[in-house]
């Protein structure tokens, strides 16, 4: 089986809308897939449908912003409950938090000399329900500002960066438990990329595990070099944790991260339904 357990659509920042992400799938060979848009569930019931069409099977996901003092990290959640009233509530004040600060980063780019409203930025974000930077920044694209994402985010839009707003968040052990008390499994979200490395040392990986059940990491990853994979996947090992691998494709939004570029194991895959069904997540979507 070829297994792609982190994927992004237009209902957040990727660029395929869940039903041609789908399709792309099923074109590239894929077996399972797993979406995962930031903050929400809106893309799965259209996924679901068009991987019953294109024979690809979806496990139900997302991914969710979390932080370790003031750094973000990310988790991937498979199997929640997406009526859960907790789980939702803190989705819905994580995506409230998004809008809030469209303001803010338009007005520094404006400032900037790069005029932006959020009317821009809906206009770029077509569908999405999760809006985000990826939408800022293409709505800089349309505006010719900067030549793509890789740009805006590198000049302007992240942490450090002149525009950068931060937003809300919870705790990384908070997530944790939301995921959990949904019925789902918990996946740390490429841990030893982007500088995740200095918060998520071995040490609170650990902790993690053993305190918060933590169920598994994402090692097979676009951020992750070969060296930085052999000792995750040896780390997770001395754990028990399952390791999974994955592509991280937003479409075009993300260049070098193509559909199965990475793959997760049949056996991590079949470790993650069975800790769902035990939990009494979902597998499907109504």
């Amino acid at each position: 089986m070829r297994i792609d357990l982190h994927t992004h659509s237009t209902i957040s920042d990727g660029t395929d809308s869940p039903t041609r992400l789908m399709m792309k799938a099923a074109t590239s060979g894929l077996d399972v897939i797993a979406l995962t848009d930031h903050d929400t569930f809106d893309g799965l019931e259209e996924a679901q449908a068009a991987g019953q069409r294109f024979g690809v099977r979806l496990l139900p996901g997302l991914e969710m912003t979390c932080h370790i003092g003031d750094r973000d990290v990310h988790l991937l959640g498979y199997g929640s409950r997406p009526d859960d009233p907790a789980l939702s509530k803190e989705l819905q004040i994580t995506r409230a938090s998004r809008l809030g600060r469209l303001d803010a980063i338009c007005q520094k780019l404006t400032e900037a000399g790069m005029a932006l409203t959020t009317q821009d930025v809906r206009g770029a974000a077509g569908s999405a329900s999760s809006l985000g930077r990826p939408h800022i920044a293409d709505a800089m694209v349309a505006k010719g500002y900067v030549e793509d994402r890789d740009e805006a985010f590198r000049d302007w839009l992240s942490d450090g960066k002149p525009a950068y707003v931060p937003r809300h968040s919870v705790a990384l052990e908070e997530g944790i438990d939301l995921i959990h008390n949904a019925g789902g499994v918990v996946i740390l979200a490429h841990p030893w990329g982007r500088g995740a490395q200095q918060v998520l040392t071995p040490q609170v990986i650990a902790s993690l595990s053993a305190y918060h059940q933590l169920d598994g990491i994402e090692v097979e990853h676009q951020d992750h070099d070969q060296v930085t994979r052999r000792m995750l996947f040896d780390l997770g090992g001395r754990l028990g944790l399952v390791r999974t691998g994955a592509s991280d494709y937003h479409g075009s939004g993300k260049k070098g991260h193509e559909l199965g570029c990475n793959l997760t194991r049949e056996t991590a895959y079949r470790e993650l339904v069975t800790r769902i069904q035990m939990r009494g997540g979902i597998l499907r979507v109504r």
